[in-house]
């Protein structure tokens, strides 16, 4: 698909960075409009990252996904992961599926500001939004390797 100047800028810088801050980048799709990637890093952390052609942010997320067993447990704790989210400055997204439930975790940097000490300052606090998430529902290592 054929990009213009700026998505290829944008794309190009973003790649770079990540790649200077030591994550691996994974699963890359390409659309005319829009680029997706996951990430990671050696000390755990994953995630993926969009962007779009008609935004000026890019967009780094992390999907929780539940089964509808667990719909009680995910409502008890519903305001402390919003809690937790808003104090990291994150955004949420939740929807339920057929098979699950989704609680995604995003944040945005601003590509006007986007160089290697923004995307670091902000994939750490997204890092310890996530890892605070995850000490919240009580989910180890263990059980998400064993999930998938």
């Amino acid at each position: 698909m054929k990009h213009s100047k700026l998505m290829e800028e944008r794309i190009r810088r973003t790649r770079i960075l990540f790649k200077e801050l030591g994550y691996k980048i994974f699963n890359a799709e390409a659309g005319e409009d829009v680029y997706t990637a996951g990430f990671e890093k050696e000390d755990g952390l994953q995630g993926g990252f969009f962007i779009d052609r008609e935004s000026k942010f890019l967009e780094v997320t992390y999907t929780f996904s539940f089964p509808p067993s667990l719909s009680d447990f995910l409502k008890e704790r519903l305001e402390d992961m919003l809690k937790v989210c808003y104090e990291f400055g994150c955004y949420t997204n939740i929807q339920k599926g057929e098979k699950d439930f989704n609680f995604s975790v995003f944040s945005k940097i601003y590509f006007a500001g986007l160089n290697y000490y923004s995307l670091r300052d902000s994939l750490r606090d997204f890092s310890e939004c996530i890892a605070m998430l995850t000490d919240l529902l009580a989910i180890s290592k263990n059980d998400d390797k064993e999930e998938g």
